[in-house]
């Protein structure tokens, strides 16, 4: 019996919702027009027709599978998605939005080499169902309490515009310099005799056979993009570690993106672990006599800058990262130490600011998932 003293039946969740599959829409296929494309991590495009009807939940079938994303608007989830409209559940569709996302789909994959949700399984999870009313009911309280963290996400977003405001006003344009700052090739601003620009192992020196359960830590791309060295699965072991030593990377190296999603800067923390760099990646060890860390790193991420050094991209299919030998070329503004101290300064005050709102926001989210379990069992 819940607070309002009625009982709400447990039923499994195919009695209630079908996961319908996603249409295939490449990208050449896609057509301009405001109709969002989803993929199994949201959005990943647009197109001029959908075919979904009306609001529509988007669960992720391949890839990020078992997570959940809620359309406001008629879209078209990809193939590599499930989705539910109006045509696949009498239930309120934002309350069963929550319900999916605090069901634990993420843990109930089966297949072994890609990652993906059986929706056989999705249908056999268990739920107590509310009745229409209460379910809308329990979406608007979730819906009022998401606003605040969709609030708090969007004032970090700012915070993290703010520095490449301050890059701008301090620096120009790093391509244009219309401040007439003194300029050189990255090779003269890297540390040299140590590989200061040094792209990952091709010829299979990483092949899958060689990598270990535990070890010395293999940094695939995905930790340059997310800025986070924490996830990843790949070692190898310290003899294979010592082999590699020109590929090796250390705490207050930067890694970089250098194939598909392109451009991703990361420097590692002192806490990083060793390891080495992978074919996808670039590393770049600074000479700080030269360039602070914090003022590479937001150079680097400058619209300038980028737009200048992926100008000369090459690759068929997918971006990839120019010739070592003209990367090392691209030249680069280097303003005077005394100014990027400055804007060193300015950017620890933001760095402050961050912080206070990430630490706001967890507690958000904290209390977001006490009140989505009080609501889901009848306590709100």
């Amino acid at each position: 019996m819940n607070a309002h003293g009625t009982v709400w039946p447990e039923v499994p969740l195919g009695e209630i919702c079908e996961f319908k599959y996603g249409r295939s829409l490449p990208g050449p296929l896609r057509v301009a027009g405001d109709v969002p494309v989803y993929g199994s991590n949201g959005v990943v495009g647009a197109h001029n027709e959908a075919i979904t009807t009306g609001p529509t939940i988007v669960v992720g079938r391949k890839g990020s599978f078992g997570e959940v994303a809620f359309s406001s608007s008629p879209c078209w989830p990809i193939d590599t998605t499930y989705y539910i409209d109006r045509t696949a559940t009498k239930a309120d569709l934002r309350w069963l939005a929550y319900r999916l996302s605090a069901l634990g789909l993420t843990g109930l994959n089966r297949a072994a080499a890609i990652p993906g949700l059986n929706r056989e399984d999705a249908y056999r999870q268990r739920l107590l169902l509310p009745s229409l009313l209460e379910q809308r009911r329990i979406a608007e309280v979730l819906d009022r309490a998401e606003a605040l963290r969709a609030r708090r996400r969007v004032a970090l977003a700012q915070l993290d515009t703010l520095t490449q405001s301050i890059f701008l006003d301090m620096f120009g344009d790093p391509v244009a310099n219309p401040k007439g700052w003194q300029t050189a090739p990255l090779q003269e601003i890297a540390l040299r005799g140590s590989g200061g620009l040094k792209r990952g192992p091709f010829g299979g020196a990483l092949k899958k056979e060689v990598f270990v359960s535990c070890g010395y830590k293999v940094f695939e791309q995905q930790h340059a993009i997310y800025k986070n060295y924490a996830a990843g699965r790949y070692f190898i072991t310290e003899p294979k570690y010592r082999s590699m030593q020109g590929f090796a990377v250390q705490p207050g190296d930067f890694i970089v993106s250098c194939s598909g999603t392109v451009g991703r800067i990361f420097r590692l923390p002192p806490t990083a672990p060793k390891g080495v760099i992978n074919e996808a990646l670039l590393r770049i060890r600074i000479d700080e006599s030269q360039v602070t860390p914090t003022f590479f790193e937001a150079l680097f991420e400058s619209v300038g800058f980028q737009r200048g050094l992926l100008g000369g991209a090459h690759g068929t299919g997918i971006d990839n990262f120019p010739p070592m030998g003209q990367m090392r070329a691209t030249k680069t503004v280097v303003p005077p130490l005394a100014v990027q101290h400055e804007f060193v300064r300015r950017v620890a005050v933001v760095e402050q600011l961050k912080a206070a709102h990430r630490a706001s926001l967890t507690q958000m989210e904290a209390l977001f998932a006490s009140l989505q379990h009080r609501a889901f069992q009848g306590e709100l």
